[in-house]
């Protein structure tokens, strides 16, 4: 087994994952709708549940936790664990890593039967190998890999332990 090329550590990722809820927490500044983090299953979810700690002393508003489930290949059913009415709500779709944009994008399709007051998205890490039309609103790290690199985000306990290429 080869040795892991860390990009992140679990000290630099809880940085960026605390400075991304900063930045989330001064956009919404003002608006008193509720926010609903949408985590990616599952690596996203636990992303979703770290920015939505480190959320929660910055805003007044209730943050509320979902997950969303699909086939990152293939997603031809996308699954909320809630179903809200998301009309006028703030909604952050929240993943692992950026890649294409498809998941990000497949992602949103449940929200397409509502109006939502604001939508973002929210990675901690970004590639640059666009194939769709979505750019991550908050970043932790964007990186330049070739096509064949794979960026691994590694998750125990409800913890973000780092991100290495493998």
């Amino acid at each position: 087994m080869s040795e892991r090329k860390y990009i992140l550590n679990q000290e630099s990722a809880n940085q960026k994952l605390h400075r991304m809820a900063l930045e989330l927490a001064e956009n919404l500044s003002g608006s008193e709708a509720d926010i609903i983090l949408i985590g990616v299953r599952n690596n996203g979810t636990v992303i979703a549940e770290k920015i939505a700690a480190f959320l929660k002393p910055y805003v007044k508003n209730q943050v509320i936790n979902i997950t969303v489930s699909l086939d990152k290949d293939l997603p031809k059913e996308v699954i909320l664990s809630e179903n809200p009415n998301f009309t006028d709500l703030n909604i952050v779709l929240i993943d692992d890593v950026a890649n294409s944009g498809k998941t990000l994008l497949y992602g949103l399709k449940p929200l397409m039967e509502y109006y939502p007051r604001t939508i973002q998205t929210l990675v901690l890490v970004e590639r640059m190998h666009k194939l769709y039309p979505v750019k991550p609103d908050y970043v932790g790290l964007s990186i330049a890999t070739t096509p064949k690199d794979h960026i691994q985000v590694e998750v125990a306990n409800g913890e973000v332990i780092g991100a290495y290429i493998g």
